[in-house]
This record gives structure tokens, sequence and C-alpha cells, in this order.
């Protein structure tokens, strides 16, 4: 307790807003799911498979702008505002023209949704709903850059609140557009679509706002907002955050690919598999949070050249981590009838789900593990490791034990998350060794 208190105390103030910030995220995502369950067996399968498909490009957004934490914590620590502005216009700018390319490539892949193997009767929900979230990419990634700019500053706090309102008006659009309350039209999946497009147009443009504004940021709006070339920039932005891009959108593609295989199965096993991989965010995004805060941490002490700092840091983070996958995996075992029925009255559905639950213990010991080395690596900005721990893990070995299990024996959903499993552990272990390998100068 001597040798770690001090970094305890630093991840619980880094991570706590992110924490509450992520808890929001889990409160928009149960209501979502329970509205859209609540609506209908067909809208909860649909809104599995698009979620699913559009999990990637989202995930692998966040992950590109994830690239700029290291950069403006290094140079957070080192006293220098105006190359951190320069850094986040760059950012701005790279995040911007990668977010359209996937809007294009996602608007290519709206022609093709027939060909997925999915019921026939939840293509005309599909659709529309599919259509709406093409219009959130754009958005989410420059919110992102800006909240990763102030995560490198040790200003967690900031985009919680903003994320938080987002969230607030993703209810309430939900609320009146699913069901048509006070008025509103009735549009059930694609009211769902509608609601979440707005919220993260207004996240966007009060985080945007207030960096403009705020006392805080003064010192980086002089680069950002300063003129000339920015070469040097963007190459030192992109050679950070296109590995994290890579890694979470390979690692993604993999929970995607489980949702078009259970889609094989019938509308009850995607049904399931999304009610269980809501239920999976409550772990997920807590170990995220302290994720983040080990990624900043670390960043900061790269700044200084403080290795040994760095690798407390690290540890510290997967103690907190594993006390946080114990009461998550409590609360998923003791409560798992109540969790999976509030999202479908529909008894196939809950029965399928329940099946999933042991995986899903095990899931969350192994991806708390596998994501507080993944931050730290992260916080070092010598992130090329991750490309090849993440094809190794998720699609090397993830992909073939995912048909092996789920198809050739025939374990369906069950198959898919044990499968997960197996590709978890291998990134932990790859990530384990990769981060006691980097040298920190």
């Amino acid at each position: 307790m001597q040798r770690f208190g001090g970094e305890y105390s630093a991840l619980l103030k880094l991570g706590f807003p992110v924490m509450l910030t992520q808890l929001g995220v889990i409160v928009m995502s149960f209501a979502d799911t329970l509205m859209v369950g609540a609506y209908g067996v067909e809208q909860l399968a649909a809104s599995a498979f698009v979620n699913s498909v559009f999990l990637i490009p989202m995930v692998m957004l966040s992950g590109l702008a994830a690239g700029i934490t290291p950069l403006v914590g290094a140079l957070f620590t080192m006293g220098r505002p105006y190359e951190t502005g320069r850094i986040v216009r760059a950012g701005l700018q790279i995040n911007a023209i990668v977010s359209l390319a996937f809007t294009l490539i996602m608007s290519l892949l709206y022609f093709r949704l027939d060909r997925f193997g999915q019921p026939d009767e939840l293509l005309p929900v599909i659709r529309p709903y599919y259509m709406t979230l093409l219009t959130t990419l754009l958005p989410m990634s420059l919110f992102n850059t800006f909240s990763q700019t102030s995560n490198g500053m040790t200003d967690t706090r900031t985009p919680m609140w903003f994320i938080l309102g987002a969230i607030v008006v993703n209810i309430i659009g939900n609320y009146l557009l699913i069901f048509g309350h006070f008025g509103f039209p009735e549009l059930g999946l694609t009211g769902a679509g509608i609601a979440t497009s707005v919220a993260r147009f207004a996240g966007f443009a009060g985080i945007a706002v207030m960096f403009l504004r705020a006392r805080r940021y003064g010192g980086c709006r002089a680069g950002l907002t300063a003129s000339g070339p920015l070469g040097k920039e963007r190459m030192k932005v992109w050679e950070t955050s296109y590995p994290v891009m890579i890694q979470t959108g390979v690692e993604c593609s993999l929970w995607s690919f489980g949702a078009v295989v259970c889609g094989w199965f019938g509308k009850i096993q995607l049904a399931a598999y999304q009610v269980v991989n809501t239920i999976g965010q409550l772990g997920f995004m807590l170990y995220m949070s302290f994720g983040i805060a080990v990624s900043i941490r670390v960043a900061n002490f790269c700044g200084l050249r403080d290795g040994r700092a760095a690798g407390l840091t690290a540890r510290a983070g997967m103690h907190l981590n594993m006390l946080l996958a114990t009461f998550s995996s409590l609360v998923m075992v003791v409560f798992s009838h109540q969790l999976i029925g509030m999202f479908t009255p529909d008894s196939r559905v809950v029965a399928a789900g329940e099946l999933l639950i042991i995986p899903l213990v095990l899931y969350q010991y192994l991806d708390a593990a596998q994501l507080t080395f993944m931050n730290a690596i992260r916080g070092t900005s010598q992130v090329r490791p991750l490309l090849w721990i993440s094809v190794v893990s998720y699609m090397l070995v993830g992909v073939p034990v995912l048909l092996l299990f789920a198809v050739v024996l025939d374990w369906q959903g069950t198959g898919v998350y044990y499968s997960f499993n197996v590709a978890l552990l291998v990134a932990t272990l790859l990530a384990a060794v990769a981060f006691k390998r980097i040298q920190i100068k």
C-alpha cells in the first residue's frame, strides 16, 4: 500500500470522472436496448446487427483520436501549450478526413446489407436505422479529438459533463421518437437512430465552444488558430494514431463478426447477443475508464523520462481493474436473470442470454487485464506493437476459434462468447510482454 498508494490516488482522481462518464454511457446503452426491446424483438435484433456493423468504424475512430492523448500528455507535462494547440489542430484535420472516408465506405456497404445472411424480415427495419447512424461518424470523431485533448491535459471532468449532457438528450429523444410521445412521430428503431445523431452533434458543438472559450485552454488556442504548415505535427499525430485505430478496429471486428454469426442462428440468438453485450458494457466501461487513466499517467511520466514510475502506474492500474472485474462479475452472476429480463419479455431471448453468463464472467477479468496493458502501451507513444498483437489475437486466433466453437461444435452464441475469451487471453499475454520490453528514455 505504501508503494502503490500514491498511484492509486492519482488513478482514481483521473479515472473517476471518466468512470462516471462511462456509467452514463452504460445508462444510455441500457435505455436504448430497454426501449427498443420493449418495442419488439425484431427491432432489438435489427439494432444488434447495425450496432455491431458500426462498432468497427466507431471504435476505430475512437482509437484514432486516442493517439493524441500521449502527445498532449507529454507536452502538457513539459509546459508547452502552443505546441499542444498545433497537435490538436492537426488531430482535428486527420480525424475529419478519416471519419468522412469511413462515412463513404459505410454508405457503399449499405447497398450490400442483404449479403450478410440476416433474417429477411429484419432488413426493412435495419436499413433506415443504418442511414441515421451514418450521420454520426463525423461529429463523434471531432468530439473525441477534443475529449482526448482534455484527457491528456489531466482534465477528465470537462468531457464527462458534455458526454453526460449528450446522453440525457439521447434518452429524451428515444422516449419521444421510438414510441411517439407528446405528438412526435412513432418511428421505432429509426427514432432511436435520430436521437443518437442529434445527441452527438450537440455534444461536439458544446465541447468545441468550450475549447475556444475556456480559460484553461487559452494557451492551446494560440497554436490551434495559428496559420502555417502542419506537416510535422500531422505526421506525428498519424504515427501515434493509426496503429491504435487499426488495433481497435481489428479487435472490434471480431465482436462484429460474432453478431453476424449469431444472426446465422436466427433472431433469438442475435437478440440475446445484443442484450448480453449491453450488460457486458457494465464491466468494459469501468475497465476502460482506468485504462485511460493509466494511459494519461504513463504519458505524463514519459514526458519526464521516468520509466520506473510508468511501470508502477501500469501495475496499480491492473490492481484497480481486477477489483472492478470482481465487482462486475458478482453483479452479473447474482442478477443475471433480472438483468436480461429487463430488456425483453421474450422468454426465448432470456433463456439464450443466460447461457452466455458464464463465459461473460471469465471475459471480465481478461478484458480488464488487456485494457490495462493496451492503454499502458498507448501512453508510451510506442504503439506499433499494438498492430501485431491485435492481428495475432483477434484475427489469426479469434476468428478460427469463433467459427470452431460456434459453427463446427454448434455451441452457437455460447461458442461465440467463449471464443472471445481465448482471443483476450492471447492479447493480454502479448501486451504484457510488449509493455515490459518498451524502453522509456
